[in-house]
Order: C-alpha cells, then sequence, then structure tokens
C-alpha cells in the first residue's frame, strides 16, 4: 500500500494510532509483519555519523522507524540507484525476518530544478511528467522485489509542512529570507553543521563566507562548499507554473527541506534510522540534519545507513560515458530482475561494487543452483510429513543455514552471507535426509531467500547422465557390493570431478548434476 497524503491515508485506514508522544507520528496496525510476535534477534548495522557498528533497536516503543530518501522522479532510476534501494529493502526485510515490527517511509521528490526542467522540456505539465516517471519507479521496484514502503509522501503534496517549519527556523533565528522573496538556511547559526560529514575535520572551502554567508540558490551544487542553503526559492521565469503562494512570496521548497518536513510529518522529530546513498551524506544529509536540530533541538535520526556507489566494468557511472544502465537494459540482454539484485547483493554495501554484464550470467547460474537444491529438498517431503513449527516466543531453526544468518544480522554482509549458503549445501545431501530435517532446511533456506528479497526461477532440467557416466557409477556401486571401498571411494572422486554427485540408497544409487 502507498500512502501519498494524511488526508488520503485517514480516508483508506481507521485504524491508525499513536506509537510515540510525538502528535503527528502515526502507524497503522495494518502494516505490523505478521511474524512481530517473535522474540526479536539481534540485527547490527554501521553508523555513518557514529563511525561504529551498533546494534539495531527502536529508540522508543516496539516499532522501529526507518526513513529512506527515494528517487527524484525526471526519469528512469538506473542501477546504481537500485543498489541503494536494494540494501534499503533488505535491511528491512532482515529487521522482520529477525521479528522487529518496523514502519518505512521513502520519499517521492516530484519538485526541484531536475523535474521543472525536464517537464517543461517535455512539454507536460510537472505533475503529469513526474506521474509517469513514478509508475516507472515502481514497475521497477516490483520488477526486483521491493517491498513497497508503508508510506510514500510525495514533496508536492507536504508544502504546508515545509513552510511550516520554515517559519519556526526564521523565528529561531536560523533562517532569513532575502529581497526577492528567498529563504536561506544560516549555516553559522548551527554549531554541529558537518558533524555526519567530518566536515570541520577536512580542508573544506568555505568560500570567505560574509555574515549572512554566501546562499546557494541550486539544489545541487559543489560539495565542499559549507554556504547557507535554500529553505524556499523565489520563483523565477525558468519556473512555469511551478509555485506556491507562500509568507515570503511565491515560490517552490528547496531540495534539502522536503525530507525534513516529510520524515518528521510521519516518523516524529527523531526517529531510529535514515538511510540513502552515499553521494548523499554532503550536502542533502548534513542539511537535514541542521535544518530538523536547528528547529527542534532534538536528535533528527539515531541511526544512519549509507551504501557506496556503484561501478560499472571498471569505471565510474556517468551519463557522458553511456553506462547509467536502466532495469530495462539488464531485461533487453536477457537477464532477469532476480539476476541483477543477486548481483547487487554480491558485494558489501560499504564497498563500492564493480557490476560487469558476465556477473549477471554468473548471478543467473547462482540463482538455478538455489532452485535445483530447493527442488531437491521438497522432493524428500509431501503435505502428510511432520510439520517443523517455530515457536513465538523462540528463535527459528536456521539449521545448517544458522552461519548465514549470523553474516548476515552482522552489518548486512551480504556476500559472506551468500557465501555461507553454498557453503551449507555442499554438507547437504537431501537424498540422505529425512523428510522432517529436508522440511526444516527449506524452511531456514526460505526465511533466508526472503530476507536476501531473492525470488528463485523453475529449475532448468538436468540431463540425463550419458553412458559413460552411468557405467562409471555402476562400476563403483559393483566395488562397493565386493567391499573395495578404495576403489568405490576411487570411482565416486571421478564422478565427482566429472560434475556428478553418486547418493547412495538401501538398494542402489542415484546420480545427480553436482550443484557446488
Amino acid at each position: 500500500m502507498r500512502l501519498q497524503s494524511i488526508q488520503h491515508k485517514k480516508a483508506i485506514l481507521s485504524d491508525w494510532i499513536p506509537f510515540s508522544n510525538h502528535d503527528k507520528s502515526i502507524f497503522p496496525l495494518a502494516v505490523l509483519p505478521s511474524h512481530h510476535t517473535l522474540s526479536r534477534m539481534s540485527i547490527r548495522l554501521y553508523d555513518s555519523l557514529s563511525r561504529s557498528i551498533r546494534e539495531v533497536s527502536p529508540s522508543e516503543g516496539d516499532t522501529y522507524r526507518f526513513y529512506c530518501c527515494g528517487p527524484t522522479v525526471y526519469g528512469p532510476a538506473h542501477i546504481g540507484n537500485f543498489r541503494t534501494f536494494v540494501m534499503q529493502d533488505v535491511f528491512r526485510r532482515t529487521l522482520e525476518t529477525a521479528g522487529q515490527a518496523l514502519i518505512h517511509v521513502r520519499n517521492l521528490t516530484d519538485v526541484d530544478d531536475k523535474t521543472i526542467r525536464e517537464s517543461r522540456a517535455a512539454g507536460q505539465s510537472l505533475r503529469d511528467f513526474t506521474r509517469h516517471w513514478t509508475e516507472t519507479f515502481h514497475a521497477d521496484c516490483e520488477s526486483l522485489n521491493l517491498l513497497p514502503p508503508h508510506v510514500e509522501p510525495a514533496a508536492t503534496e507536504h508544502i504546508d509542512a515545509q513552510i511550516d517549519l520554515i517559519k519556526k527556523l526564521i523565528a529561531k533565528g536560523h533562517a532569513y529570507s532575502t529581497a526577492e522573496g528567498s529563504v536561506y538556511f544560516r549555516v553559522s547559526s548551527f554549531s554541529d553543521y558537518g558533524k555526519l560529514s567530518r566536515l570541520k575535520e577536512r580542508e573544506i572551502r568555505t568560500n570567505a563566507l560574509p555574515v549572512e554567508g554566501s546562499p546557494v540558490d541550486a539544489d545541487e551544487y559543489q560539495r565542499d562548499s559549507a554556504a547557507d542553503f535554500a529553505l524556499w526559492k523565489a520563483r523565477k521565469p525558468e519556473d512555469g507554473d511551478v509555485f506556491w503562494v507562500s509568507p515570503w512570496g511565491e515560490g517552490r521548497p528547496g531540495w534539502h527541506l522536503e525530507c525534513s518536513a516529510m520524515s518528521m510529518t510521519y516518523l516524529g522529530e527523531s526517529f531510529d534510522m535514515h538511510g540513502g546513498g552515499i553521494d548523499l551524506v554532503f550536502p542533502h544529509h548534513e542539511n537535514e540534519i541542521a535544518q530538523s536540530e536547528a528547529c527542534t533541538c532534538k536528535t533528527f535520526a539515531h541511526h544512519w545507513f549509507h551504501a557506496a556507489h556503484l561501478m560499472v566494468e571498471g569505471s565510474k557511472m556517468s551519463k557522458s560515458l553511456g553506462n547509467l544502465h536502466t532495469l530495462k537494459d539488464v531485461e533487453a540482454r536477457g537477464y532477469s530482475p532476480a539476476a541483477l539484485r543477486y548481483v547487487l547483493l554480491s558485494g558489501h554495501y560499504r564497498q563500492p561494487l564493480n557490476f560487469t554484464w558476465d556477473s549477471l550470467h554468473s548471478a543467473e547460474s547462482a540463482l538455478d543452483r538455489l532452485a535445483r537444491f530447493r527442488d531437491a529438498l521438497t522432493a524428500r517431503f509431501d503435505k502428510t510429513a511432520p510439520a517443523v513449527s517455530t515457536p513465538s516466543a523462540e528463535p527459528p531453526d536456521w539449521g545448517a543455514f544458522q552461519s548465514a544468518w549470523e553474516i548476515l544480522s552482522e552489518d548486512l554482509n551480504t556476500p559472506a552471507a551468500l557465501g555461507a549458503i553454498f557453503t551449507a549445501l555442499k554438507g547437504i545431501h537431501p537424498a540422505q535426509l529425512t523428510p522432517a530435517r529436508a522440511k526444516a532446511e527449506w524452511q531456514a533456506l526460505s526465511r533466508l531467500l526472503q530476507a536476501f528479497g531473492l525470488r528463485l526461477p523453475e529449475a532448468k532440467k538436468a540431463a540425463a547422465a550419458p553412458p559413460e557416466i552411468s557405467a562409471l557409477a555402476e562400476e563403483r556401486w559393483q566395488a562397493k557390493q565386493q567391499r573395495d571401498f578404495a576403489a568405490a571411494d576411487r570411482l565416486r572422486q571421478q564422478l565427482k570431478a566429472a560434475g556428478w554427485l553418486v547418493l547412495d540408497q538401501k538398494e542402489g544409487y542415484s546420480l545427480e548434476p553436482a550443484t557446488n
């Protein structure tokens, strides 16, 4: 469910209840995960502000409040954008798998310099233009199996909240208006400015700021400048009919203001987690902290979660290099969205990840291997097999996948956790498991795949063993019957080297392609 305004939300849901002491903080009972009664398991994640790995837990009450900077809807999101969104999705899924109830808010930036410029170039109204790209983004999210946020507010639907925030900042002396009708945040008034990006610890050019600073009107500007930034931008001819009426004249909000107003509207003045790409640390998130904490005198977000850049074939992603690939580009090459998601999880989120087309081929192979293993497990039990229950007060049985879960729980180490899954596969021979144990392992693997958000394909049909492999397997069986175990072991190794596993049963044996 995507709810884009407080009014629309209240019209649809009647069971919204306060979950903190903030008047504007509301949470729908309907979005609590069905397994929220589970005993919560510990999850730890790196915090960009403290530069340390910290336990993830609600700062207030039982519900974890999670805000993500969403897309600017002026074109298709590229795979670099989706690296961040996929990692945020895995974080949410991991929390829910651990039994933590949460509310996930992700905004839409549907008004800024780029959306106005591109909508005018397309000859469309801002509303029609951004609606199209919002729908495109949602379709891509669904293909990549991203859970929809519980609330998805749009900047244009929260103008009043942004104006109210500016009024408070002016009243407290943290912002000032100009003759032309713009309003700027006075950076020098906030002593903690730079605490997230470590601005004061680096050699940063401040443009020899005068008393009122060097106000910058652009939504995006040089990242080494600590100049005063726009909270409200006076109407300009190039804005066309995109403007709202404010106490300072016709205009529109600045980009940085949007997230502060919307996050506080839905999560309260102080919430648990704020996420985004590493490129947003400065100036966007730095400015969010400044304007929010200057207004409320409270900690804005208790934990900061940033994903590193995506490289493409060893190069930085850029429009000039023509490597801003989209999901549509990936599908045009014959690869599935699931393969792209797997690739985006194949590197640790805090390290740059190099995307290659070959990596998609490897991802498809890995997903097929998992699918064949899944089918081998499910073939061992049926509806009459004993169910493996997960008591609500006890952690689930992770079986052979315990290590993979523990690794994922420690700073979302997705590549190592995926590696641990395949290591576990090496020690499991489905044909040798009891139906109950096969079902338990299947349930554990399913929980992990749910946390990763990986949809497995239909397994490719395995080819029948060639005659020479069948003959080798039969020779081994006869050696074993004659108690020539040395020869039997040697022949088993030959089969394994040829890519086949032989599984002994009471009355014979079976052959299957090696999945490792």
